[in-house]
């Protein structure tokens, strides 16, 4: 990317050092120094900062969901990692580039009640093996469905 001041010192405009721009929302958008290093940022309409770029080549970027909870990380020498929320706002899942991953469940007041990572380690009880629960029974004539209640 070509400095800002090389293309002002191009059109004839006067400047002085630093160079500072912000965006409406009072955020930093671009500055560089007399030294020449540089480096600009953008943002979303939620005012995240979804990318980051300098003059020594060094970048990332990020994502975000509706509620505003990173779900994405990613930056200039190949290092990633992602992330997953259950609706109430939760961490359930993540990953990254060297292979590292975790899951997690939460009961409905946000309790964590499951955990498993890439390591080996485990802790609780996953949904997916609670088999009784959602069947249906049936006794004298009546069916009903099973269902856990958490204490």
């Amino acid at each position: 990317m070509k400095k800002l001041s090389d293309k002002l010192k191009e059109m004839g405009v006067g400047f002085t050092f630093p160079i500072e721009i912000k965006n409406e929302a009072g955020r930093e958008t671009y500055f560089e120094n007399s030294n020449g290093y540089w480096f600009k940022r953008e943002y979303d309409s939620e005012g995240n900062e979804t990318y980051y770029e300098n003059s020594d080549g060094y970048w990332f970027k990020r994502e975000y969901d509706s509620e505003g909870n990173e779900t994405y990380f990613e930056e200039s020498d190949g290092y990633w990692w992602k992330r997953e929320y259950d609706s109430g706002g939760n961490e359930t899942y993540f990953e990254e580039s060297d292979g590292y991953w975790f899951k997690r469940e939460h009961d409905t007041a946000g309790n964590e009640t499951y955990y498993e990572n890439s390591d080996g380690c485990k802790k609780g009880t996953p949904r997916s093996a609670k088999t009784h629960e959602g069947k249906v029974v049936e006794v004298d004539g009546v069916k009903y469905e099973l269902k856990t209640i958490n204490n």
